[in-house]
């Protein structure tokens, strides 16, 4: 377990092709295929894997996208799904990581962070190593899943505005946007007073490669923006899907990491200061 400056990184977060391959059939492991539709699905998917639609595992709640269905919904999702409170749940998307990252983000928020992991590189890795793809749907039967909530991992539009405008060191957590760096502050870009800006992508090896950087390298990373691991952070960006991505890279690293899952949506709906 590599650590930096008191963070103990998480490897049993991150699975690689390989061990899946050696795993896939393991009665205890659950592959979800989680994706905003299913085409690439039925195209071609791991065996075994069951398809989760995004759609599923959001809804849009006083016009702000992206956000955390009820409890009870959720339970059913993944029960339906064939996920249950001893299952070893291993996610994976498709065109983009996000999906499999908003999924991880949901599993920790009901309780189940430490039974799920990532597949690295996900579904284009696979495929590029020529291993065996299935156009079956796969028919789970029903899980039993206990939800445990952690609601604290959810942080709410007053806090972050508390922390907003202060000077990082007054600060009670760093405040990260995921979005591009245009976004932030390009000439249409606005943020979070006080926020630092790393984009979510550039924790991932390539566009294309999805695989996340090795730990040194994304703690490097990150300490260059004064994110380090004796810090707090608060992941945030358009709507609380990027941010999914910065919260478990974080996460993995060790860091104490929350989301502000409203984001930019929220906080400019609600009318609160921007900085340009």
């Amino acid at each position: 377990v590599a650590t930096l400056a008191g963070a103990a990184t998480r490897p049993d977060m991150l699975v690689t092709t390989e061990w899946l391959a050696k795993h896939q059939s393991d009665a205890k492991v659950v592959i979800l295929h989680v994706a905003a539709n299913r085409t690439a699905y039925d195209a071609g998917h791991i065996p075994g894997a069951r398809f989760v639609g995004l759609p599923e595992l959001v809804v849009t709640r006083d016009g702000i996208p992206n956000e955390l269905p009820p409890v009870a919904d959720l339970k059913k999702v993944l029960e339906a799904a064939g996920v249950s409170d001893d299952s070893r749940i291993i996610l994976y998307s498709d065109v983009s990581v996000l999906p499999a990252t908003r999924a991880y983000f949901t599993l920790d928020y009901l309780g189940h962070g430490d039974q799920a992991a990532l597949l690295d590189g996900g579904l284009e890795k696979w495929r590029a190593e020529g291993r065996t793809l299935s156009k079956d749907a796969t028919v789970a039967a029903a899980g039993h899943f206990t939800p445990h909530p952690k609601p604290e991992l959810v942080v709410q539009i007053d806090e972050v505005k508390q922390m907003s405008g202060k000077p990082s060191s007054a600060q009670s957590a760093v405040l990260l946007d995921a979005r591009p760096a245009a976004d932030f502050k390009g000439e249409k870009g606005e943020h979070i007073p006080g926020a630092v800006n790393e984009f979510w992508m550039e924790n991932q090896t390539s566009h294309e490669n999805q695989s996340l950087k090795t730990d040194a390298d994304l703690l490097a990373l990150y300490a260059k923006l004064g994110v380090t691991p004796d810090k707090p952070v608060v992941t945030y960006c358009h709507s609380g899907m990027q941010a999914t991505q910065a919260y478990f890279t974080l996460k993995h690293l060790g860091y104490d990491v929350r989301l502000y899952d409203g984001s930019m949506s929220e906080w400019t709906a609600k009318g609160a200061p921007v900085e340009k």
